[in-house]
């Protein structure tokens, strides 16, 4: 291997593009495996989406028991978690204590921010470039950038003229930000603007919040893991992840195999309830029922019971029912949120509800906030506007595959992939938890294992093959896309106008991206092409 300074080829066995999650196990497989790899991460930590999202009340949605690396029993025994939901700066010392207790912060490069990747099909082998001008020469290049991990930002006139202090949710100070006797607004309602604006009206004078579409959000009944608890989850952990791998998301929830339709109202109703209550609580509100999301009157059962707890919570009649989601939005279409006293935080004096969709923002201005009804003062603006999700970090890399194609051109009508993890054209090039793949739709750390595991069992089945060059067949990538369309069409997930289909990003193309057909489906369709010497992919020397 060469140097890394300025004007030097770094040359690798694998170069991979992220330090969260994904890049981390990467890093750690190929090592073991006797490769030569580095991961390149612009932040300047460890952790990808616990090293940005920091605001106020961020954690993960998924059990911290279950949101966790399998792949080794000591560590799963050794490490304890505090909470049912591990809070943001749990999640990251975590992620700190994998990447010490493996050795492998020699092997990850922070400040780097890739800008450029092209595939020289006559070395059969990718040059990657930095913002600093740093190459790398790498056989395999993985992208491991993850899925929500460019922040939308906000565009809204006047927003430089703004004379207080604004945060984006995805950029929030590592130093914190004191809101105590500040008027505050927060612009966005998703998973971080719910998960914040508790805290952040328990210190500010006042908080408004600007909701242009209302979402359904679930409690998150999070709690103190005890001794006694973790002890039990310790004993047993193998069986806990083997149920987690045959569960829809990876992540056993007690799913009910019941339809909606097949039971009285008083049985309907003490099934939300117990999915809703403290023995529930969070997504197992999706398993309630098995056709929750794919009939559209179980859906309306689950409609009018989460609309009938909002009106139940919020005293107000009239901002219960702009918290109340539209008709015309199927219950889980969009993300849902997993919450900690969001609606009940709409009861306090010091926290009001604007409709920006009935008023739209008109401008910034320099003290404050401009609706088509009126002008809000304001000392602190708050943005958790989202992210251009599962596409938006790999497309803001310029990625040139064979023939010189950018991966822009080919995904200008969409994201384009096999199996979520390989594009045609591409060589060589692999994702992790990509378009096409349960990824968001699922508990992340076990899909991330999935993928990282069957991409060294296909470098090995190469090397095997005396093969250097590996890619996905374009005939294959377009049956797997037909899959991945006709799956999501017999759900009523194409109805939510959600990031799921980019409909948060302007001119973002309107498709599906997540396979939302499960875990155990995936996996056997995975599995399967890996024992038919992976199908659907051609080696060559």
């Amino acid at each position: 291997m060469n140097g890394n300074g300025l004007g030097a080829e770094t040359v690798v066995d694998i170069l991979i593009v992220g330090a969260g999650f994904g890049g981390i196990y990467q890093l750690y497989k190929a090592r073991k495996a006797g490769l030569t790899a580095r991961v390149l991460e612009a932040g300047e930590g460890v952790g990808g989406t616990w090293f940005w999202n920091r605001y106020p009340g961020a954690r993960c949605d998924i059990e911290s028991l279950d949101y966790s690396y399998s792949f080794d029993k000591e560590l799963e025994q050794e490490w304890n978690w505090s909470e049912r939901y591990a809070p943001q700066a749990e999640i990251l010392r975590y992620i700190n204590h994998v990447v010490d207790r493996y050795d492998l912060r020699s092997g990850i490069q922070l400040q780097t921010r890739v800008v450029a990747a092209a595939f020289d099909e006559a070395a059969a082998r990718w040059r990657i470039t930095t913002a600093a001008g740093e190459v790398f020469d790498a056989q395999f290049l993985v992208m491991a950038t993850g899925c929500l991990s460019i922040p939308q930002d906000p565009k809204i006139a006047g927003l430089e003229t703004f004379r207080g202090d604004r945060y984006h949710s995805a950029a929030w100070p590592r130093e914190g930000v004191d809101l105590t006797g500040k008027t505050v607004g927060l612009i966005g309602t998703g998973s971080s603007g719910v998960q914040m604006a508790p805290l952040i009206a328990e210190q500010a004078t006042h908080l408004t919040v600007f909701q242009r579409t209302a979402n359904y959000s679930v409690p998150a009944q999070n709690e103190p893991l005890s001794e006694e608890t973790q002890r039990y989850v310790k004993a047993h952990y193998a069986e806990r992840r083997k149920l987690g791998r045959e569960a829809m998301t990876g992540q056993y929830l007690n799913a009910n195999d019941k339809s909606a339709l097949e039971v009285t109202d008083e049985e309907r109703r003490a099934e939300f309830e117990y999915r809703w209550s403290g023995a529930g609580g969070g997504f197992r509100m999706l398993r309630a029922f098995s056709d929750l999301m794919r009939h559209p009157q179980a859906n309306q059962y689950a409609k009018d019971f989460l609309r009938g707890k909002i009106r139940e919570i919020v005293k107000d009649p009239a901002t219960a029912e702009l918290l109340c989601p539209t008709d015309d939005l199927p219950f889980g279409t969009k993300r849902l949120c997993v919450d900690t006293n969001y609606y009940q935080t709409f009861n306090r004096e010091n926290v009001s509800l604007v409709d920006v969709r009935s008023a739209p923002i008109v401008e910034i201005t320099p003290d404050g906030l401009r609706t088509t009804e009126r002008h809000y003062p304001l000392d602190v603006i708050v943005f958790a506007t989202g992210f251009d999700a599962m596409t938006g970090a790999l497309l803001a890399i310029d990625i040139r595959g064979k023939g010189g194609v950018s991966l822009r051109t080919k995904w200008q009508a969409g994201p384009r992939t096999y199996l979520g993890i390989t594009i045609a054209g591409f060589p060589n090039m692999f994702v992790i938890a990509g378009p096409g793949s349960p990824s968001v739709l699922s508990n992340m750390v076990h899909s991330i294992e999935t993928h990282v595991d069957w991409l060294m069992a296909l470098l090995a089945h190469a090397k095997d093959k005396e093969a250097g060059l590996i890619e996905a067949d374009a005939d294959a990538e377009d049956r797997w896309v037909e899959h991945v369309n006709e799956a999501a069409d017999q759900t009523l997930y194409p109805q939510g106008n959600s990031w799921y289909v980019g409909a948060n990003m302007p001119g973002k193309p309107r498709v599906f991206m997540p396979y939302v057909a499960g875990i155990p489906a995936y996996r056997r369709i995975i599995e399967s092409v890996a024992a038919n010497d992976f199908a659907g992919l051609r080696l060559s020397a």
